[in-house]
């Protein structure tokens, strides 16, 4: 296909998908479920891939299915790791965060004193809604990108997200922690909202989308809030794309994992103690994969034999110059 004719052809599909996106949240809402976010990022790679087909399907059978799939099965399983009778952690992240602020009021409880009113919505409780929601869409639009246009970088990308994945999942199994929201019912704490919550309810037209293949919450785990997954991907695409950004890109990759930390904590999520620990996952997920390929690396360069050099042949007599 003609470069010009592929062009048209991929502008034609961008502008399809995004009138069916605009026409799937008016009705059925956000779309923040694995399963519908699987479907909608398989049709924006439709989009980008019309031209080459083959590859696209191609790539949903062996990169983005097994991707999706794992994930989903995390899901799943986070949602069942409560049932395993350890009691949940409450007094840890209230100790940590009293040690690390020298004591009452912990951060969470002393930004919503003096930024938070349950009756009047602020420009930055607008601001906190938008930032807490990229969670659902960042690390798989990067992904989709990478796969569409860096493909080795998407699959490096894939094995940190797996890893840190798998990472706290094993952590909230072994670990399970209350958040400030749930430590307040249960009078741990003086009240503490649910900021995005109380934001869903003001807004009351743009609720999320049912799951496909799931009902209600029934994979949503309370307890699951150590480390903070939502604070640990923001750091590990910084850390991705770091070295490759210029100036104003490393400020936009210092500036989201700040947001979403302010975000978390000011709404209620999470303890400063389940941010930095998800800081600490992240910079260690992507530190221990870059090792592991650096040694994989050296080990194909050992490994793969040297090809003699020949001698040039002579030149001919009587062909000098």
């Amino acid at each position: 296909m003609a470069r010009g004719a592929s062009r048209r052809l991929t502008i034609v599909g961008i502008l399809v998908f995004i009138a069916v996106t605009i026409t799937a949240v008016g009705f059925e809402g956000l779309i923040l479920s694995r399963d519908w976010i699987f479907l909608w990022v398989i049709l924006g790679l439709l989009a980008l891939s019309l031209s080459d087909l083959k590859r696209w399907s191609r790539g949903i059978v062996f990169d983005w299915l097994p991707f999706f799939g794992i994930l989903f099965v995390y899901d799943l399983a986070r949602g069942l790791a409560d049932n395993l009778g350890i009691h949940p952690h409450t007094s840890t992240g209230i100790d940590v965060d009293h040690a690390l602020f020298g004591g009452d009021p912990i951060p969470t409880v002393w930004l919503q004193h003096h930024l938070y009113s349950p009756f009047h919505v602020h420009w930055y409780d607008y601001g906190i809604f938008v930032v807490y929601l990229t969670h659902f869409f960042a690390t798989v639009i990067i992904a989709a990108l990478l796969w569409r246009y860096a493909y080795p970088a998407f699959k490096r990308f894939r094995t940190m997200v797996l890893a840190l994945t798998a990472a706290g999942f094993l952590t909230y199994v072994l670990f399970p922690g209350t958040p400030p929201w749930l430590a307040a019912q249960e009078g741990h704490l003086p009240y503490v909202s649910r900021v995005v919550g109380d934001m869903w309810n003001h807004d009351g037209g743009m609720l999320p989308a049912a799951a496909l293949f799931q009902n209600g919450n029934e994979y949503v785990n309370d307890v699951a809030a150590v480390p903070s997954l939502h604070a640990a991907f923001p750091v590990l695409i910084a850390l991705f794309f770091w070295r490759g950004a210029g100036p104003k890109l490393r400020v936009l990759l210092v500036a989201y994992p700040l947001a979403m930390a302010f975000t978390l904590v000011y709404g209620g999520e999470h303890y400063v103690f389940d941010v930095l620990l998800g800081w600490v996952y992240a910079a260690g997920v992507y530190g221990l994969v870059t090792a592991v390929e650096v040694a994989l690396a050296r080990r194909r360069a050992r490994t793969v034999p040297l090809q003699p050099v020949e001698a040039p042949l002579p030149s001919p007599a009587g062909a000098t110059m």
